[in-house]
């Protein structure tokens, strides 16, 4: 049986989120969307008492390593031109 596992650190930062409330109901509704729309784990993993900045885990599991790249990639650009946050870095490791 083969698979591999993608993860994808990412810090963001939430222009519009001028309180922690507001940053918590960004991020819950990204997440929500992306595990929908892509079936994938993720989670809040730092910067939680920041207001425009934080860090999300991303982890997909594929049969091979070109779907865990292109998952990757979808999830990238959904979060792009989702408009609601930007992008500050990302690091992807496949396993």
């Amino acid at each position: 049986m083969a698979f591999r596992v993608a993860v994808c650190l990412l810090e963001i930062h939430i222009p519009q989120a001028a309180s922690l409330k507001r940053k918590r109901q960004v991020i819950q509704s990204l997440v929500k969307r992306l595990r929908n729309r892509f079936n994938i784990s993720m989670a809040e993993v730092g910067c939680q008492d920041l207001w425009q900045r934080s860090e999300l885990a991303v982890a997909a599991i594929c049969q091979n390593s070109g779907s865990a790249d292109r998952v990757m990639e979808q999830v990238l650009s959904f979060i792009e031109h989702e408009g609601s946050v930007e992008i500050i870095s990302s690091k992807v490791e496949l396993y």
